[in-house]
């Protein structure tokens, strides 16, 4: 387990290499003697690791490899917080590291302070974070590992669905799809920073860059404190909800797509066509009730963009906290259901997922229709999901489960906040946020919000990025080796 977690750790010290660049090419000397000791110490850590037996050609249990998943996602981001809080734009150590794992984990909420004068290659690896945790730093490492415990490193990520037997092989492909989507994206991006927005080309690339690695992992750091409302630009919200789109999608359905395959009868495409339609109209009545704003076309712009970004689990906005906050009755509680429901499975977004969701309302369904129908009568239990599929009661009992769990988690971090003196709809809207990574806020995340509040949130960015299970693998192994099997 050591062995393996190292290898995966050393990916950390490739993915410093990039921000060491930029701080070299800006100057930023400071900066880059910090990404030099990040790339040291977790190089040092890897090599170290290395000595150790390793797995290749052994059996490996499935819970050592979700213990492994649960550990790198508390250790990783402690190593991260080297350049940021070597920045000097944090008052605690442990605000460094709220924000390393909200990177990591894509959700988005930061509590770094004066963001817009933080130097540019530290600004840089807050989203490269984003896109390790988007990706799946641990799937980076299977690109390079082999060995038994490959698929529950994979699984133990919060991934389901393989498009390929090999892991490897999977793991190639999701960095494929990543990587032509980061050249079109990228690309797009940066034309219009040059001809909109007045970027010469060097600031152009560093807010594409980073602003794809946010929209597409669903991560919603931004270079600047104002979000994407810095750029003021339809052109670039309109592509910046494609890039959201594509990372809430399942990689599988990237897959399906690629292969040409037919995917509008898929439950996770016909559920979550369903949910955000229902959330997006809620969100605008909401606001046209409340008259946040006035006009027709400026209301379904701003109601369009934080749906999608609530649904997607992105947390990219074009207001402030504070109006945010303002967003009283339906506009409030469309974009909550939307953070609580979450992307696809498989996919870069957080939340329930709409995988889960379509099973659960179809095992509702059928339940209702057993009763309903003469005795005898077959129900089917089948759903599309890349072809015919089969439901199980083993299958609904775990739907349900982690569903019932997400629930708890949200309800969990309100009631610490509540309290704590912070108003129930502030308290549940927050906590939702950090369960199921989406980075939206309304002010309750702040460095002055309570040293408790804080690790209560780092807790359920963890928790609810890994799914429960590796988790639960985690304390089982912990509880055993303290007090024996």
């Amino acid at each position: 387990m050591a062995h393996d977690l190292g290898r995966i750790i050393g990916v950390v010290a490739l993915a410093a290499a990039v921000p060491l660049a930029w701080a070299l090419a800006r100057g930023e000397w400071r900066s880059a003697s910090h990404f030099l000791l990040l790339m040291g110490l977790t190089t040092a850590v890897a090599a170290s690791a290395d000595r150790l037996p390793s797995s290749h050609g052994r059996n490996v249990d499935w819970s050592h490899g979700m213990v492994v998943a649960a550990l790198t996602w508390l250790i990783v981001p402690a190593l991260a917080t080297v350049p940021l809080w070597g920045s000097g734009h944090y008052s605690r150590w442990i605000d460094s590291y709220f924000d390393a794992m909200s990177g990591l984990t894509t959700t988005g909420l930061a509590l770094v302070q004066d963001l817009d004068h933080l130097p540019e290659s530290v600004n840089l690896w807050r989203h490269i974070l984003q896109f390790l945790g988007g990706q799946g730093i641990i799937l980076a490492a299977l690109m390079f590992l082999a060995g038994s415990g490959a698929l529950s490193l994979f699984e133990g990520e919060g991934r389901e669905h393989r498009m390929f037997p090999n892991v490897r092989t999977t793991a190639r492909f999701i960095w494929r799809v990543s990587a032509t989507h980061a050249a079109i994206g990228i690309g797009v991006l940066a034309s219009v920073g040059v001809l909109v927005q007045g970027f010469d080309p060097g600031r152009a690339f560093f807010h594409s860059a980073s602003i794809f690695m946010a929209a597409f992992d669903t991560g919603g750091f931004s270079p600047m404190s104002t979000s994407i409302a810095y750029y003021n630009s339809p052109i670039f919200e309109a592509i910046v909800a494609v890039l959201m789109i594509a990372g809430a999608m399942s990689f599988g359905l990237h897959h399906a797509i690629w292969q040409r395959r037919r995917v509008a009868g898929n439950i996770e495409v016909r559920t979550i066509a369903f949910t955000f339609s229902v959330t997006l109209l809620v969100t605008i009545l909401g606001l046209a009730l409340i008259g946040v704003v006035d006009e027709f076309y400026p209301l379904v712009r701003v109601g369009l963009f934080h749906a999608l970004s609530a649904h997607t689990g992105t947390g990219f906005s074009t207001v402030s906290s504070a109006e945010l906050a303002s967003w009283s009755g339906l506009a409030f509680g469309g974009i909550a259901i939307a953070m609580a429901l979450g992307g696809m499975s498989s996919s870069t977004a957080g939340g329930v997922k709409a995988l889960r969701i379509g099973l659960a309302i179809r095992a509702m369904r059928d339940t209702v229709r057993e009763a309903l129908l003469p005795e005898g009568a077959v129900v089917s239990r089948t759903f599309t999901q890349y072809g015919k599929q089969h439901i199980n009661p083993n299958l609904i009992r775990s739907v349900f489960t982690i569903s019932l769990l997400y629930v708890g988690l949200y309800l969990s971090g309100a009631a610490v906040a509540l309290g704590l003196g912070y108003d129930l709809g502030p308290a549940l809207f927050e906590s939702i946020s950090a369960s199921a990574a989406v980075g939206l806020s309304v002010g309750v995340v702040s460095p002055d919000m309570p040293l408790l509040l804080e690790i209560v949130y780092i807790l359920q960015m963890w928790v609810g990025r890994l799914e429960f299970v590796a988790i639960a693998a985690l304390l089982g192994f912990a509880a055993s080796t303290v007090f024996g099997k």
